[in-house]
């Protein structure tokens, strides 16, 4: 499946179900541009690598061609261009600055994790770009959705599925 994000009308597109979405607070800008802490949403087509789920947050475990997980309590997302993990999933406590994946404000319930800036790794190029669930305002440069969106979309990914973001 090909999701089809366009960030100037602000939503998403699959298999023709068009749904509004949130992307980076510093909007959206070309792959070669996007920077570590800009806020901005890169552009481009990538695949969609992986995908992880909240165990205490009512998911059953997904019907889906993604590889998938739990998230844990202690898992992270180095965000720090100095760290040898930079761009990668770490565990905490970590010795470099890391998103934390398990959060209490739901956004992370669901992330699908989108493959920019990881095969490898650029330091400073920017991390942790998910598909996730939208919350109030701007991400800090991932494409949100409604949880029940999201969680619908689910069976339909796969191993060849994609992102493209315009």
């Amino acid at each position: 499946m090909i999701l089809r994000v366009d960030t100037r009308a602000l939503t998403l597109t699959a298999d023709g179900a068009v749904t509004p979405c949130r992307i980076g607070r510093g909007g959206a800008v070309a792959a070669a541009a996007k920077r570590e802490g800009d806020g901005a949403t890169p552009m481009g087509s990538f695949p969609l690598r992986e995908l992880w789920l909240r165990p205490d947050r009512g998911l059953d475990p997904p019907a889906t061609g993604l590889a998938w997980r739990w998230t844990r309590p202690d898992d992270g997302w180095s965000d720090d261009p100095a760290d040898p993990a930079y761009n990668r999933a770490v565990t905490h406590p970590h010795p470099f600055s890391a998103e934390r994946m398990w959060r209490d404000d739901a956004l992370y319930d669901i992330v699908v994790v989108i493959g920019w800036n990881d095969a490898p790794p650029v330091a400073g190029r920017g991390s942790a770009i998910f598909l996730h669930c939208a919350g109030e305002g701007a991400t800090e440069g991932c494409v949100a959705i409604a949880r029940d969106a999201l969680a619908a979309l689910l069976p339909h990914l796969g191993r060849d599925s994609r992102i493209e973001i315009r």
